[in-house]
């Protein structure tokens, strides 16, 4: 009998929403009453795409917590935190920027661009969870940063950082402090106004929206320097004709991950820990599990097992998982993000991810549970008979 693919790696990216595309399609041509429009322009069709920028903007504003004056729209992720760490950057003298060490590369790169600008990077140690360490964080902020990032959850363990609390603490020390809540977003509560940051970046294809949107909400009273000079268009740091069917969908997106949010969360735990419990009867080590953690990731490894070949099998029996982040899936070395929690690179090495989104069904845990003790049974034969 044949199965359906399995898709397993939401964290890397999500399928279209269907209700998000039907809301899309009249701004791709695609659907009536067709819609277009520069959103800059003085007539009606200019009127009509602002106004769908505008709705879109209060959407994503209301699901992260925050108003609608505050959400800058980016092409993604990894020009919001651009936007931030540099915009911010150009603002002021050249100072110390700490950002935590496992950040996403797009955090992680653009700190490193500074530091050839003068700056001083610090990173953040973690404990063996994953969790920011203590000691290590009140030297940092000894030392006087001027910008701290760290994400509000990691994208391979799931970790969820104490970020309101980092954030009072930076805020006390003279620093702006932003949060990547691009894992974060439609799986646990993000609320700019309680965790108290300068920025915070967002992305719709997380969430079910589609690819090339997404978000910084800033702190009004926070000044940047735009990375694109041109139009003007997004209070001046963004400039460019928006892609509105893209910000449209980005809205639709976050409102109904916004309204399916706890139940989705209580579900996706359920499963999340059925896999867990059968990976350790397996003798799989579960990465980060004493921590705070995203209700559908897991990540973990097996003793003498490499990742990337236990991927490859997987994806030939049906099922899409991931060895680490799907940014950094080209780089052969062991995820920095286990690195920084001291897990041995061999381990490292073998690490994969699993993680569930609003498609997955206790099924398809089922039978991913049956395929993978199946595929380690061959693999450890395979050693076996090597050795």
């Amino acid at each position: 009998m044949s199965f359906a693919p399995v898709y397993l790696d939401w964290n890397a990216t999500t399928p279209l929403d269907p209700v998000v595309r039907e809301a899309m399609l009249p701004w791709l041509g695609a659907a009536e009453p067709v819609r277009f429009g520069n959103a800059s322009s003085r007539h009606e069709y200019g009127r009509q795409a602002r106004a769908a920028i505008d709705e879109a903007r209060a959407r994503v504003a209301a699901a992260a917590g925050a108003h609608a004056t505050e959400v800058i729209f980016t092409s993604g992720g990894s020009e919001a935190n651009n936007l931030f760490l540099k915009g911010a950057a150009a603002t002021m003298k050249p100072a110390l920027v700490a950002v935590s060490a496992i950040e996403h590369p797009c955090v992680r790169e653009p700190a490193r661009q500074l530091q050839r600008g003068d700056w001083t990077l610090r990173e953040i140690a973690v404990d063996a969870e994953g969790r920011i360490d203590d000691a290590d964080w009140q030297a940092v902020l000894g030392a006087r940063p001027r910008l701290v990032s760290v994400m509000l959850a990691n994208n391979e363990t799931g970790v969820v950082q104490d970020i309101a609390t980092l954030a009072a603490q930076a805020r006390a020390a003279g620093a702006w402090f932003h949060t990547d809540a691009v894992q974060a977003l439609g799986k646990i509560e993000v609320d700019f106004r309680a965790l108290g940051v300068h920025g915070m970046t967002l992305s719709a294809h997380k969430i079910g929206g589609p690819l090339g949107a997404g978000a910084l909400v800033i702190d009004k009273r926070v000044e940047l320097a735009p990375l694109i000079a041109g139009g003007g268009q997004e209070r001046g740091l963004r400039s460019g004709t928006e892609n509105v069917a893209a910000i449209v969908g980005f809205g639709v997106a976050c409102e109904r991950a916004l309204a399916r949010r706890a139940n989705e969360a209580l579900r996706l735990a359920t499963l999340r820990d059925e896999v867990e419990q059968a990976l350790g009867a397996l003798g799989a080590r579960i990465f980060s599990a004493g921590a705070p953690r995203l209700p559908n990731t897991v990540f973990f490894a097996l003793p003498d097992i490499d990742g990337e070949t236990l991927v490859g099998k997987l994806d030939r029996a049906g099922f899409a998982c991931a060895s680490g982040s799907a940014c950094s899936s080209a780089n052969p070395e062991p995820s920095h993000t286990l690195l920084a929690m001291g897990v041995e690179p061999g381990i490292a090495r073998g690490a994969v991810r699993v993680s569930l989104g609003r498609d997955t069904v206790a099924e398809d845990v089922r039978r991913f549970i049956e395929t993978f003790a199946h595929v380690v049974g061959e693999l450890k034969n395979l050693a076996s008979v090597a050795a």
